[in-house]
């Protein structure tokens, strides 16, 4: 057999009973060995230097683990704050280095009826963290007979990530609205809590924020944000080749979030082409006007 040929048995007897002297050597009667890995050093159980142990070892645990392989990815999520509530988009392309992985992705989670996430980061990373935190939000309920806070649940999100910031993840995710009125809190993966009326997090960030900082007002009305949103996705998409494919919008209200259709932002391309064209025309019937 295989196994008998890669481990040197093929000529080994085997009419000999597993216990008898025979069956324990080769063909030669010559004794097998078989190795037994032994400790290269014991840890006693006392040690006179304590201190000195728990400094070294809290040294020693506190070095960050760092991946084997480089983790290449990109996004763009967003979210703001305005007079009807919070709106939450982002694109739906995971990427892995060069390769789109998934043109479908979900990058906003609802945990439940008023708290939603936008996840930025690791896809694997996030996914655990979201399933994290909706487990103990619900055990809150069943425990005290009322539901954490959005200000409360963003606390607890970035005490659990600080325990784990030396294992290096890239994990960023933005909890939105409350019953008492809308809040938008920043949570990355080393434990920093920050609280806004606006965030952008992602590869594409910096040209979603192009967008969204000269136009995002406390006085937008619904069709408003969702079209600025949409606005600031699609602009970071065009520029940022780990963003694409299509958008995903949420608008959070007093009464819950509200998901609105996927769109694919190719017909957004082609209708962003026409409306160039247009103008293109348009300014060259002006200028022959001016020539005539």
């Amino acid at each position: 057999m295989a196994l008998q040929d890669v481990s040197g048995f093929q000529d080994t007897p085997m009419s000999h009973r597993w216990n008898t002297p025979a069956s324990l050597s080769g063909d030669g009667g010559v004794p097998l060995h078989f190795f037994i890995p032994t400790p290269q050093s014991s840890v006693p159980f006392r040690c006179d230097n304590r201190h000195t142990s728990l400094s070294s070892l809290s040294t020693s645990s506190s070095l960050p683990t760092r991946r084997p392989f480089p983790l290449s990815h990109g996004t763009t999520t967003l979210a703001f704050v305005f007079q009807g509530g919070v709106i939450a988009a982002a694109d739906t392309r995971a990427s892995c280095s060069g390769l789109v992985a998934c043109p479908t992705a979900q990058k906003i989670l609802p945990i439940h009826s008023h708290l939603l996430v936008t996840t930025s980061g690791s896809g694997a990373d996030c996914m655990l963290w979201e399933r994290i935190l909706a487990r103990e939000i619900r055990l809150y309920q069943l425990r005290h007979g009322r539901r954490l806070s959005i200000t409360g649940s963003a606390k607890l999100l970035s005490h659990m990530l600080t325990r784990h910031a030396v294992t290096d993840m890239d994990l960023t995710r933005s909890p939105v609205s409350d019953r008492c009125g809308p809040k938008l809190f920043y949570v990355c993966s080393d434990g920093t809590r920050l609280q806004g009326e606006l965030f952008s997090v992602g590869s594409g960030s910096p040209y979603a924020y192009g967008v969204l900082d000269g136009e995002v007002r406390w006085s937008l009305n619904e069709e408003e944000a969702i079209s600025l949103a949409r606005e600031a996705v699609y602009r970071a998409t065009h520029r940022d080749a780990y963003s694409g494919n299509c958008v995903d919008l949420f608008h959070i209200t007093a009464q819950g979030y509200c998901r609105r259709d996927r769109e694919d932002l190719r017909e957004e391309y082609h209708r962003e082409r026409e409306r160039v064209l247009k103008r293109g025309k348009e300014r060259g019937k002006k200028e022959k006007l001016i020539h005539v």
